[in-house]
């Protein structure tokens, strides 16, 4: 068998090279999305950070009462904002709020696009099928290393690797949506006349909406599972202590912060359960 391993293909060296030239032939690029995601970022976060908490729970309680129309769903919220609060995390879960939703902003931006034009065009669907697949397979620490190789350390390459690991979610799930559209629903908006335009915003997107909301909400649970992997990379958040009890073994600290995730996690996960609302 060493005749085998002696001629392996090179695919770690192919790599390589491909970094390498994006990193001297693309650094214009990478500087403006370095720039485009920081200010993205200071953005979100100084609108989380900057009232006071209290301000912020109420407004994710507006904003869940608008979606929900459900006050139990609102205490829940409401409830476990405040829990978070009383266990002296808030900084670092609006800091991990801050890259969910800025994944989610990046995602959702560029999946349900991609998802629409692969509804409508089968062979491009066949041509990403193997990418997505390797985008999400592939182990998520594997993003770290061209984040770090491009963006150094800090909340920007936690970032881009949460959206590279994320973004598979909401092109299947559009996608899917778009393409499970009734024909019958669609034969009878020709019939009418509608336009290609006219089709997908009044037939198409209705239709879908469940399926966009179920990507929507995949796109934040993904990013939320993140946070511990970004925080490798110098990212803040609630992956900061959960690392930091990982090296101190300390499970009071891990038990602590990573039942903060959940709570977390499980507040968003209701406040975003629109597409199957009854």
């Amino acid at each position: 068998m060493d005749w085998l391993t002696e001629n392996k293909i090179p695919v770690g060296r192919a790599a390589e090279t491909v970094f390498d030239w994006i990193n001297d032939n693309l650094q214009l690029l990478l500087d403006w999305l370095s720039t485009f995601m920081e200010v993205l970022i200071d953005a979100i976060l100084w609108v989380m950070q900057t009232p006071n908490p209290l301000v912020v729970i109420a407004a994710f309680v507006a904003i869940t009462w608008a979606l929900q129309r459900n006050w139990k769903v609102c205490l829940f919220v409401a409830l476990g904002f405040l829990f978070v609060l009383n266990q002296d995390y808030w900084e670092e879960t609006t800091e991990s709020l801050t890259l969910v939703l800025s994944a989610c902003i990046v995602c959702m931006a560029i999946g349900v696009p991609i998802g629409i034009a692969a509804a409508h065009r089968p062979r491009l669907y066949s041509a990403l099928r193997p990418v997505l697949d390797l985008m999400q397979t592939l182990p998520t620490f594997v993003y770290l290393i061209p984040a770090i190789v491009f963006f150094g350390i800090g909340m920007v390459p936690g970032l881009l690797a949460t959206v590279i690991f994320v973004l598979p979610a909401p092109i299947r799930l559009t996608y899917l949506g778009i393409a499970s559209t009734p024909t019958p629903l669609i034969e009878a908006a020709r019939a009418f006349g509608a336009t290609p335009r006219q089709l997908l915003w009044k037939v198409e997107m209705p239709s879908a909406f469940p399926q966009i909301m179920a990507g929507l909400n995949q796109t934040i649970m993904l990013s939320l599972s993140m946070v511990v992997i970004a925080a490798l990379v110098g990212a803040d958040g609630l992956g900061v202590p959960v690392v930091r009890a990982l090296n101190q073994v300390n499970p009071a600290l891990g038990f602590e912060s990573g039942f903060v995730i959940v709570v977390v996690a499980i507040i968003l996960d209701r406040m975003l359960n629109v597409g199957t609302r009854k």
